[in-house]
């Protein structure tokens, strides 16, 4: 880990739970805040100060997903780990499209807790409320707290999916990406090879880029995916 301290949020209300992943993430250099009900913990995570929220899908007063939910309407874009108890229902896809990031079914592994967590401050997903979130790309601006592009003196909206991916596609310009990763990635899909949503959404992304005819801006690599060059 670098020398800047990461900060996690954990929303949690199990205090065993909320001890022992604290201890452990101190342990490894995080630094470590916590809340116990959905309010409390959505008004610090709205404060965009934190580098990863671990959150629990029941909670007293506003549940998991409408945390999730709420942050991402207010241009929160931290990555988030859903927690959920075995057994208890959870919708995937659902979580995923407003905007969770990640789940683990408890109890988990302390290790593969701490991977994951790794794995999405890696990714770098968040810019968060403090850093600001424009992007300079040729001839475009690039707002994904706003989910939209300005080029030739307008302004053009992008979709929910449409500004994920591009978040994605910026976080690791270029690097080839394929199908498969992008799926899963943006879309949550473990696998699903015949469809055409990747190739669709960037059909409709290169459109708002204004990189329909030069693909310049993201580029295929055929037979391996796609590469994000600005």
């Amino acid at each position: 880990m670098d020398d800047v301290k990461r900060r996690v949020l954990i929303i949690e209300d199990e205090e065993g739970i909320v001890v022992t992943v604290s201890d452990r993430l101190e342990a490894e250099g995080y630094g470590v805040e916590a809340a116990s009900d959905g309010d409390s913990g959505f008004r610090k995570a709205s404060t965009g100060e934190f580098d990863v929220v671990i959150l629990d899908l029941m909670l007293p007063g506003r549940d998991g997903l409408s945390v999730c939910r709420d942050l991402r309407g207010i241009g929160i874009t931290t990555p988030v780990l859903m927690l959920t108890a075995r057994g208890q229902v959870f919708d995937k896809v659902l979580g995923l499209k407003i905007g969770a990031d990640d789940y683990m079914v408890k109890p988990f592994e302390m290790a593969e807790l701490l991977a994951r967590i790794e794995v999405l401050i890696r990714r770098g997903r968040t810019v968060s409320a403090r850093d600001g979130s424009s992007y300079e790309i040729p001839g475009a601006i690039v707002d994904l707290k706003a989910a939209s592009v300005r080029r030739d003196g307008r302004t053009i909206d992008l979709t929910h999916q449409e500004s994920r991916l591009l978040e994605y596609f910026l976080q690791n310009r270029g690097e080839i990406i394929d199908r498969n990763e992008l799926l899963d990635m943006v879309w949550g899909y473990d696998a699903a090879p015949a469809t055409r949503t990747v190739d669709v959404h960037i059909a409709a992304l290169r459109k708002k880029l204004g990189d329909t005819r030069s693909g310049k801006i993201i580029q295929t690599v055929r037979s391996r995916g796609y590469r994000f060059t600005a």
